[in-house]
């Protein structure tokens, strides 16, 4: 049975089978952004490649990131109540998918030698389009499932997430990165396209590649996939989802655990968004890794990632949430 979370006043729809798989792809469309452009190759390419300058580059990219993480922690709990108000969660992702899709097709111009304020913005709409998508596609999941098997839902889409993101990674490694001294891939064969190594073809591609996975994959969440009934109107929803924010954040020093709970994961997702964020230029900039050694990392830690979603998942549905947390 559904959870009865009802945000107009009307009974949720049931979700087919069709529904939460479409739900869980959003997760696998998401996430070669995460993997491949943000992580391994093109966040690398930004530091080592696209100017001559990769201690200021470094710099550059981890402001980039917390401009992005401010935005994204000062806005999300006010859309988030706003969209509680307006009901619909589809329209307010295919918004910041037209706005994430644009971005990730912009960096393919970001070119050796050009200047680098363009693929900061573009990454900083990218990102913030990204993570207040997750936002919207979360608060769909008590719709889907009953609330003993949200766990095992969330691990299980974020373990599909991690797959297709290896599988770009995987294609990116041995058919479009290719060596700046043999200029082969790692299989020994030309770059896809004809792209050119020492141009940051192979890696401003990436862009462009997040951004049609994205725009291809997301579609069943759109056409399978419950939402909430219409709502409030925008203006009314606004206010509304304000007043109920102030209320909320009035409450938490009466709800001491919440507090708690949400001061502690700011802390230790934040320590994982920034391994995440730096740990690919870093490995650039300090140990002169090249595309295919930084792919070829990232391809490990996905791998390790998938199985420790499937077993997270297993062991939540046993113990529960928050012991799964503590372990």
């Amino acid at each position: 049975m559904l959870n009865r979370i009802d945000w107009t006043g009307t009974q949720p729809p049931k979700a087919t089978e069709k529904g939460i798989w479409g739900w869980m792809f959003f997760d696998w469309a998401a996430q070669p952004f995460f993997t491949v452009v943000t992580t391994f190759i093109f966040g690398p390419y930004f530091v080592s490649r696209l100017t001559d300058d990769p201690v200021s580059a470094q710099t550059t990219w981890s402001n980039m990131a917390t401009i992005s993480s401010v935005i994204i922690a000062l806005l999300s709990p006010v859309l988030g109540s706003i969209a509680d108000q307006s009901g619909a969660r589809k329209p307010w992702i295919g918004f910041f998918a037209i706005i994430k899709i644009a971005s990730l097709f912009c960096l393919w111009f970001a070119a050796p030698g050009s200047p680098v304020l363009y693929p900061v913005i573009f990454m900083i709409l990218a990102s913030i389009s990204a993570e207040f998508s997750i936002v919207f596609n979360d608060s769909m999941m008590p719709r889907l499932v009953g609330k003993h098997e949200v766990g095992r839902l969330s691990n299980t889409a974020w373990g599909l997430g991690y797959l297709g993101g290896i599988i770009v990674l995987i294609a990116v490694v041995t058919l479009l990165a290719a060596s700046p001294e043999t200029g082969k891939t790692i299989l020994g064969l030309d770059p896809l396209f004809g792209l050119d190594p020492a141009t940051g073809q192979d890696a401003r591609i990436t862009g462009p590649i997040s951004a049609a996975w994205y725009l291809i994959f997301i579609l069943p969440m759109f056409f399978f996939t419950p939402d909430v009934g219409k709502g409030l109107p925008f203006g009314t929803a606004m206010r509304s989802g304000l007043r109920e924010l102030k209320n909320t954040l009035g409450e938490l020093k009466e709800r001491r655990g919440i507090l708690k709970f949400l001061i502690a994961r700011m802390i230790y997702q934040d320590g994982v968004n920034g391994l995440l964020i730096l740990g690919g230029i870093f490995a650039a900039g300090m140990f002169g890794w090249a595309t295919i050694e930084i792919g070829i990392y990232g391809i490990i830690l996905n791998v390790i990632a998938i199985f420790g979603c499937l077993i997270a998942g297993r062991i939540d549905k046993g113990v529960g949430s928050k012991v799964t947390v503590v372990i």
